[in-house]
């Protein structure tokens, strides 16, 4: 450990807060107090992505340095924050500290960038969860804007976040999903017929999902992958469920894009999105709904899905939402324009109009599959061996989680499968069932029995940052 540092040397963010990229540890001296997460908050990759670290991490990063800002122990000195990891650890650092800036010191995203790069720091660039040539950059000034944007449109109040709670329903036992809108879009993995563990990992029926759906106001659900369960499923209970299929990996073409903008425009409430792992293609179309609905740039779009849920938006389909942003803002135009005139009362309808009404995306349809071409890519869905990119970031999300498991997490609700594999005894949510795949009707029934335990749990906690009550939009 080094006692030698020059304050300098470092960024200077407010009077007492100062932030450094050093190449070693340093020791905490009479006048100066100095700390480095580097061990402590640690990103979960999936392939060769390292960041930015995800909402959970942020949140407990604010908490530690609101605390020791607030310290009257550390009121006389000068507080250090000090990254010595690698690239990847330096440009986490920097996103945390920059996105507390923003947050709490009231800098502007661009006020918050030049201070951390005041001392000619570099940082690289956050990636895809992919692997070999990164093909799209998201730098650390993107990451800072979408959370100055969240801060703006209401979505981030850590006053009201639920950090346990969010960390329970992203992992992949837990139903794998995570609020990128509050209260609009919800993005998880694909459920399947029955819940079963395959590949390592934690599959759930639709009905696992019934009582959360039911108590925060998802109305419509948006399936973007091949036909894994019956929509009747869901249907027959009083959701709305749409089919947009395109291939797993690739983007989606102007129909898909038209008519998903058109179903999360007149959904009645929230909506849950899903693709395979619901990761890629469902963060794409969310993308495009945040740039026409909100002007985000495609940077930005990306940036809070990822932080909101890592891994979203994956390979061309980085690209694709930045190629869209022009004419979707444009469109957002248009359909703001038109609802102005609708509450000016200048036109009558019974449903929002959209701004596709009068714009395509790009100005053509082109890429219209016919039916016969839409039943082979539901054969297909990428698949190489049986698996598609969809199986192997969901396996790769449910091993880490594993791993990094210390035990039972608070029952928030939604059933989890246990599996003891060598007595072949099966349990859910801790009671043991006789049959290795309970059919529907049982965990149905079992969904219904914790309903009771969720509204318990989420009035306990509080309406969190990411789970908004029942009812509010």
């Amino acid at each position: 450990l080094c006692h030698l540092f020059c304050l300098q040397s470092a960024a200077q963010l407010t009077n007492q807060l100062y932030f450094a990229v050093l190449q070693q540890k340093i020791k905490s001296t009479a006048d100066r107090h100095c700390f480095c997460i580097d061990d402590e908050l640690s990103y979960e990759n999936f392939y060769a992505d390292f960041g930015p670290l995800n909402l959970a991490m942020f949140y407990r990063f604010c908490c530690k340095l609101t605390k020791k800002l607030k310290s009257c122990t550390l009121a006389n000195k000068k507080i250090v924050f000090y990254t010595c990891g690698d690239q990847k650890k330096q440009a986490n650092a920097a996103y945390l500290i920059g996105s507390y800036a923003v947050m709490h010191l009231q800098k502007t995203p661009e006020e918050a960038y030049s201070l951390l790069v005041s001392r000619n720091s570099t940082y690289l660039p956050f990636r895809d969860a992919s692997f070999g040539t990164c093909m799209y950059n998201l730098n650390i000034l993107d990451c800072l804007c979408a959370i100055y944007k969240a801060l703006q449109f209401g979505w981030l109040d850590f006053s009201q976040f639920d950090v346990e709670e969010y960390e329970h329903y992203e992992r992949a036992e837990n139903g794998d999903f995570n609020w990128i809108v509050p209260g609009k879009f919800l993005a998880f993995s694909g459920p399947h017929p029955k819940s079963k563990m395959e590949n390592g990992y934690p599959l759930h029926a639709p009905e696992a999902y019934f009582p959360y759906f039911r108590k925060h106001n998802i109305t419509t659900i948006v399936r973007l992958n091949k036909k894994m369960y019956d929509a009747k499923r869901f249907t027959d209970m009083g959701f709305e469920h749409h089919d947009l299929f395109f291939v797993d990996g690739s983007t989606p073409n102007d129909s898909i894009v038209r008519m998903f903008l058109n179903i999360c425009e007149n959904a009645d409430g929230a909506i849950a999105v899903h693709c395979k792992a619901g990761l890629g293609r469902t963060g794409t179309l969310i993308g495009c709904y945040m740039m026409k609905h909100y002007r985000l740039t495609a940077a930005e779009a990306i940036a809070w899905m990822r932080i909101c849920r890592p891994g979203s938006v994956i390979g061309p389909q980085q690209n694709f939402v930045e190629d869209k942003q022009s004419s979707l803002w444009s469109e957002g135009d248009v359909f703001r324009e038109k609802m102005n005139e609708q509450e000016n009362g200048k036109l009558a309808v019974t449903r929002i109009l959209s701004g596709v009404d009068d714009i395509t995306i790009n100005g053509s349809n082109k890429n219209k599959m016919s039916k016969k071409e839409e039943a082979e890519l539901y054969n297909d869905e990428g698949e190489m061996n049986g698996i598609t990119q969809g199986d192997k970031l969901r396996a790769l999300k449910s091993k880490r989680q594993a791993r990094a498991s210390t035990g039972s997490l608070s029952p928030y609700g939604l059933g989890t499968w246990h599996y003891l594999n060598e007595r072949q005894i099966y349990y859910f949510n801790g009671r043991q069932c006789s049959t290795e795949n309970p059919n529907a009707n049982v965990v149905e029934n079992v969904g219904a029995h914790m309903e009771d335990s969720l509204s318990t749990s989420v009035n306990t906690y509080g309406c969190g940052f990411c789970y908004p009550v029942a009812g509010r939009r």
